[in-house]
């Protein structure tokens, strides 16, 4: 009798993991939204700021905030948004961008950009910069960004 319970549980422990395995190989694919089309405004000599610009694209089930940025080119980045008051155009810092699920958000000229603070070194038309952006879950995703005219 001893024998068959074991059996028994040895085949149902072996069940139960063939069930679980492709649910468990589905949960360690990490989904990360993705950076395309970046490019980065040269700016006229001597202006410290530089503007960058690209798609970054969500096709996660879940909506993914970015909370920071850094790069080995810029000694800050960060996320601003411009609008118009009054006929005024004025810039603000967007702590957390949230990128909605299965959507995408534009960084472009006119609206939301990446403010890159202090290059490193002069940014010459045709190089490309690495761009890290932080995820408030600790994630990062990486975008290269085109310098150009």
């Amino acid at each position: 009798m001893n024998t068959l319970r074991v059996s028994l549980l040895g085949s149902l422990v072996a069940v139960a993991f063939s069930l679980a395995s492709p649910v468990a190989a589905a949960a360690d694919v990490e989904c990360l939204p993705e950076v395309s089309d970046g490019w980065i405004r040269v700016p006229p000599a001597g202006i410290p700021v530089l503007a960058g610009f690209g798609t970054i694209t969500n096709a996660c089930d879940t909506a993914v905030t970015l909370v920071s940025g850094s790069s080995p080119g810029f000694e800050d980045v960060s996320i601003h948004e411009t609008r118009f008051d009054d006929g005024m155009a004025r810039m603000r810092a967007i702590p957390r961008l949230v990128i909605p699920a299965g959507d995408s958000v534009t960084l472009k000229p006119g609206g939301l950009h990446m403010m890159l603070m202090k290059p490193r070194a002069t940014p010459v038309a045709g190089e490309q910069v690495r761009i890290d952006l932080q995820l408030d879950d600790g994630r990062k995703i990486s975008g290269d960004f085109r310098i150009r005219k």
